[in-house]
């Protein structure tokens, strides 16, 4: 396994594109693996073995980072003459990206540690409008039901998310003025930059509209507690949640005494 670090250059036409077409980046990343052949988003690797998966850090306008995590090597020599500083890409030693192996990281994951986290997720859940009505996947849009919906995946994914200590809680207990849970207030973790992203299915078929896709993404940082590492492994290297093609379900992690969750 394979974690590679890219920078985007978002001063360039390309870039621009990339970053807003979710379908465009998704087969831009799946270029860099030639052994892949193209598919369309929802026909790529499945559940049998690790998959790739790819995440955007907006840091900051200027500052955009693009993460995969992959099982082979990749060569983003496309991306850097697309959208990154080809001239600073001057030979081997400055490909003009980062990939260091995963393997490593991944066997350090034992019971009880701690780490910091960072996790980029579609948080859907299904509702019926109408009794014998089929379930229709829908988006969580409120903040404490995100949060609600990766706590409710945290024990199948191999992971506790860490709790604050009773001092350091905004209200008694967690709870707000109602009475209603208030997760925000009971766990090291943060939701942030939430994005609501509509686009067209492609490739279009002649005569045929194309379908739409619409997402809601959102960003959690905070702190875990490793409860299974073997299944930890799996959520590190499998994804998390839907919409994995579109830049959803790659969490990774960083020590919490060297650096914040990257």
């Amino acid at each position: 396994m394979h974690l590679t670090r890219f920078r985007i250059n978002t001063a360039r036409t390309g870039a621009r594109r990339l970053l807003s077409s979710p379908q465009s980046l998704h087969a831009a990343v799946m270029s860099a693996f030639p052994a892949l052949l193209p598919a369309a988003p929802d026909q790529q690797v499945g559940n049998s073995g690790p998959r790739v998966l790819w995440r955007l850090d907006h840091n900051a306008r200027a500052e955009v980072f693009l993460y995969v995590v992959s099982p082979d090597r990749p060569d983003l020599t496309h991306l850097v003459e697309q959208a990154g500083w080809p001239a600073l890409a001057a030979g081997p030693a400055t490909p003009g990206w980062e990939t260091r192996p995963y393997t490593p990281l991944l066997d350090r994951l034992d019971k009880g540690g701690i780490w910091a986290f960072r996790l980029t997720a579609n948080p859907v859940h299904s509702v019926r409008n109408k009794d014998g009505a089929p379930t229709k996947r829908t988006a969580h849009i409120n903040p404490v039901h995100q949060m609600g919906w990766l706590l409710k995946q945290q024990e199948r994914a191999g992971f506790r998310i860490l709790e604050k200590p009773e001092g350091a809680r905004l209200l008694p207990a967690g709870t707000t003025h109602q009475g209603h849970p208030r997760h925000g207030d009971r766990y090291e973790l943060v939701v942030r930059d939430q994005r609501g992203l509509s686009f067209a299915k492609s490739p279009a078929v002649r005569g045929v509209k194309r379908a739409a896709v619409t997402l809601v993404t959102v960003t959690f940082d905070g702190r875990l507690e490793v409860t299974d590492p073997q299944l930890l492994r799996h959520t590190l290297t499998h994804g998390l949640g839907k919409a994995k093609a579109y830049g959803c379900g790659l969490m990774t992690l960083a020590p919490l005494a060297l650096t914040p969750a990257r």
